[in-house]
């Protein structure tokens, strides 16, 4: 079968052919029916060889989903033949953490070295994927595989990041999207879908502006040297209850930094590598900062449930297997408005 590999540092993504895989006792093999690229790919991909975590070739592609085409030994409540989308994070399913949904948070991944799929042997960019364990498929029915597949990570990790400050998202509040890309364009639906607060949508780009009010942002404004004072301005001078980074390099976490409110909320959702001191004189009273990592199953099956019911619509671009390569470039380059989907 082909499948998009990433098989020596510095070479980027390659199209080969590998054998299809078999599912084991347990398993679940899918045939995909999409794959969504993510800017976390090429993060791994620009990883020097002594920092890289995983091991070599990487099946890439941790965005899936896939018709059921082959049952492991012993697998029980899952449809031959059904639609799926595939969870993300990996975890031991046994601990206090897993028993609540919560494998993204799950503590003995490194002990036991388990690895989400588009990182390790099974991705998403190929023809078939083996998918470990029942609990880690959420069914679509009969919603459109390509254009939700991303929802299980650029819609599932803003959802997360925003359903952890709901407490301040009450009616009259404001909250700041920065970045309207692939995840921003996403969370700007979520925060109109769950909450009253007026969102203020923040971009480089003048056409993913256009796209964050075409999904719901009440204000679009240009991040440059104006936006602090005009975000200000915007909320009466106090600032913005929660500010939401999908970027997070360091321009947009200095503003997020300066632009929320007392007692506020924080999260860099982006892998930009960008900080954010915090404390006294750093941060404004009160005011919490945080990083999340993906989400909960139950919080998958949320977003899915979103998603049925018309409150959630993600931008594609479509590409063919063939042509993953040159998505990721295009990926790479920032010319990909909303999420890139391979459709093998």
């Amino acid at each position: 079968m082909k499948a998009v590999q990433y098989r020596e540092v510095g070479r980027g993504p390659e199209l080969v052919e590998v054998e299809i895989p078999e599912p084991g006792p347990g398993e679940i093999r899918l045939k995909v029916t999409a794959a969504g690229l993510c800017h976390t790919d090429w993060s791994t991909m620009n990883t020097p060889a002594e920092l890289l975590q995983f091991p070599l070739p990487i099946t890439l592609g941790h965005e899936g989903a896939g018709i059921v085409d082959k049952l492991g030994a012993g697998v029980r409540g899952i449809e031959l033949g059904g639609s799926y989308a595939v969870y993300g994070p990996r975890g031991c399913g046994l601990c206090r953490t897993c028993a609540q949904g919560q494998e993204n948070f799950c503590p003995h991944v490194a002990e036991l070295d388990l690895v989400p799929p588009g990182f390790g042997k099974y991705g998403a960019m190929a023809e078939y994927m083996i998918v470990e364990d029942a609990r880690y498929l959420v069914p679509l029915g009969e919603l459109d595989p390509v254009k939700t597949v991303s929802l299980t990570d650029a819609g599932l990790t803003p959802y997360a990041a925003i359903t952890a400050s709901a407490d301040k998202l009450r009616p009259g509040g404001t909250a700041v999207v920065l970045g309207a890309g692939g995840l921003g364009h996403i969370g700007i639906q979520v925060l109109r879908a769950i909450s009253p607060v007026t969102v203020i949508a923040l971009d480089v780009n003048d056409e993913k502006l256009a796209l964050a009010r075409s999904v719901g942002a009440h204000h679009t404004l240009l991040s440059d040297h104006t936006a602090v004072d005009k975000i200000r301005e915007l909320t009466g001078g106090a600032g913005a209850d929660a500010v939401f980074d999908f970027a997070g390099v360091q321009p947009t976490i200095d503003i997020a930094r300066q632009v929320v409110a007392m007692d506020g909320a924080v999260q860099i959702v982006g892998i930009g590598g960008g900080t954010m001191p915090a404390g006294f004189f750093s941060t404004p009273f009160g005011a919490s900062v945080r990083a999340p990592y993906w989400g909960s199953r139950s919080e998958l099956f949320d977003v899915i449930e979103l998603a049925r019911a018309g409150m959630l619509s993600v931008h594609t671009e479509q590409f063919a297997l063939d042509d993953a390569v040159t998505a990721y470039d295009k990926l790479h380059r920032n010319e990909i408005q909303g999420r890139a989907v391979v459709i093998p």
